[in-house]
């Protein structure tokens, strides 16, 4: 697991937190989705991370996905 990300199930349900914080890695993405830069996000929303800190929710999020199996179900064929 990367060292800023970290699971604790007394926190948010166990969701993956920036380390030492109550922000969710899922919350940090929503604000990129939104189109905020890293800057926006520090000034305007969580001014205690750090530029590091998002790097690491991208980076944790990558990792959960290129880690993820996928299971294609075969097409059924309608008569």
């Amino acid at each position: 697991m990367h060292k800023r990300i970290t699971v604790n199930p007394n926190i948010y349900g166990g969701k993956p937190c920036i380390k030492g914080t109550r922000i969710a890695v899922y919350m940090i993405l929503e604000l990129l989705e939104d189109g905020l830069s890293f800057e926006e996000i520090i000034r305007d929303y969580y001014p205690h991370i750090t530029k590091e800190d998002i790097r690491a929710c991208l980076e944790y999020a990558r990792a959960v996905i290129e880690n993820e199996e996928i299971h294609i179900a075969a097409e059924v064929a309608v008569a």
